[in-house]
């Protein structure tokens, strides 16, 4: 009898202390904190720029190329592509006698080069003149040879109209008024001449 009371009294003393322990266990647990300092994203790369001074010009004329962006002190080579523009109907000028002639361009030659190198200064800036010796549309493409940004821009060249030719139809009006002023003054020498012979004939028979 006292066996088995001791042993009752053993088994409440367990899961009395078994209580407590699985209450705790229950218990939901705090969550971890964190000491390490969250980094920010990475930020993109810096973007170059290229633009020209005017998006169109007539061939002989020139532009001023500006690049930015590009890294500090750095050489940056620049390729020029042209594409040929849809060619134009001729103009027309009208002619003294009222008839019309077409213009065509006039040939010019600058030997401007279709790949350069420029320098940037310390800001990563540059810029430069260019003028073209053909008609188009040009695309200028600059690269950094240590950066490896790139940016492109474009141009458009038309051709310049060669001014309206001098021809025979054009003389017509100048000469006619050139010769009548020959003969007005033909007429006055003679009429001069006529004069003096009759007042100095007149003068000589008296």
């Amino acid at each position: 009898m006292r066996l088995s009371r001791i042993i009752m009294a053993l088994a409440v003393g367990m899961a009395v202390v078994a209580v407590p322990t699985a209450a705790g266990a229950a218990q939901p647990q705090p969550a971890p904190t964190i000491t390490d300092t969250p980094q920010p994203p990475p930020y993109p790369p810096a973007v170059a720029s290229l633009t020209v001074s005017r998006s169109t010009i007539f061939l002989g004329e020139s532009v001023v190329l500006s690049g930015s962006g590009f890294a500090p002190n750095e050489t940056v080579d620049i390729v020029v592509s042209v594409n040929p523009l849809a060619a134009p109907a001729p103009g027309l000028a009208r002619r003294g006698d009222g008839s019309t002639v077409a213009l065509r361009p006039v040939a010019f030659q600058a030997n401007a080069p279709l790949s350069f190198t420029v320098q940037t200064n310390a800001a990563g800036e540059f810029s430069t003149t260019y003028t073209p010796d053909v008609t188009g549309r040009l695309i200028f493409t600059a690269t950094g040879r240590e950066s490896g940004r790139t940016a492109t821009t474009e141009l458009r060249v038309l051709p310049k109209r060669q001014p309206l030719p001098v021809t025979g139809s054009s003389l017509d009006t100048p000469m006619k008024v050139g010769g009548g002023l020959v003969g007005a003054g033909a007429v006055l020498l003679l009429t001069t001449l006529v004069w003096r012979r009759r007042r100095f004939g007149s003068g000589a028979a008296h």
